[in-house]
């Protein structure tokens, strides 16, 4: 529960810390929430990040919200459980017997590798094509993890912007009311905050979260290439438990081992 709502617990600390901070020291939300600022740094930030990517890929990032606050969860466990069991059918009746318990994986990418191997690829194909699809999800995922950093980039910038146009209306009034004045410098700084705001508690975490997706997909993309090479070789099944298990973090390793 804690693992898999983590994200969201920390994006919501995050938020109680800062406005809660503000409202303790005497502010308001109606001062926070004014919608000039607001709509300056994130129009601005939105409207920079299209220039840079293009509409088409500026539209992802609500899916890639999504995915970094919810991603898919690998079971590397039952994975290395399922290659044991593959290769004790395939040592005892062929390669081919194993051909129906493919569905019994559970991701996609080993699937297509322990396919290759019953339709007779080589060891060096296999890998080639297995390496070719891991080099294309790590730019795919780069390339989505970089939209945020960028936004994170252009934020702070859009919040100056909003704080400087707020200055300029305030100055070019200076003649006015001293109150409504200082009230005006007050607010024209709202934009800055919600620029830096927005950049380190949303768009830079966001493109981190990403970066860990990828890594964890990573981790089951190499881990399935080691098993289906060690079962396309035909090792020994207790070997390629134990291959495929030192790959896995130390702390894990043990309670496998004595399985």
């Amino acid at each position: 529960m804690i693992k898999k709502y983590g994200s969201i617990f920390g994006l919501s600390l995050g938020i109680l810390a800062i406005f809660g901070s503000f409202l303790v020291e005497g502010g308001t939300l109606k001062a926070l929430f004014l919608l000039a600022p607001i709509f300056i740094v994130f129009g601005g930030t939105f409207a920079a990040t299209i220039v840079s990517v293009g509409l088409e890929n500026f539209l992802k990032i609500f899916i890639l919200i999504k995915k970094a606050y919810f991603p898919q969860r690998y079971n590397l466990k039952k994975l290395i459980t399922d290659f044991f069991v593959l290769s004790i059918k395939a040592r005892k009746d062929g390669i081919l017997s194993v051909e129906k318990d493919i569905e019994s994986i559970s991701y996609l990418f080993p699937k297509k590798l322990v396919r290759f191997v019953i339709d007779g690829a080589d060891y060096e194909t296999i890998e080639n094509m297995a390496l070719l699809e891991m080099k294309s999800a790590e730019e795919r995922h780069t390339g989505n993890a970089n939209l945020f950093s960028k936004m994170g980039g252009y934020a702070p910038t859009m919040g100056i912007l909003g704080t400087v146009m707020s200055l300029i209306i305030t100055l070019a009034n200076a003649g006015s009311d001293p109150e409504l004045l200082i009230k005006n410098i007050a607010t024209a700084f709202i934009a800055t905050l919600w620029g830096v705001l927005s950049a380190n508690l949303f768009w830079l975490p966001i493109g981190d979260r990403l970066k860990k997706c990828h890594q964890e997909e990573k981790n089951m993309m190499e881990l399935s290439l080691e098993g289906t090479l060690a079962l396309q070789n035909g090792e020994i099944p207790s070997v390629l438990k134990a291959r495929m298990i030192s790959m896995l973090p130390q702390k894990e390793q043990a309670a496998l081992l004595g399985s």
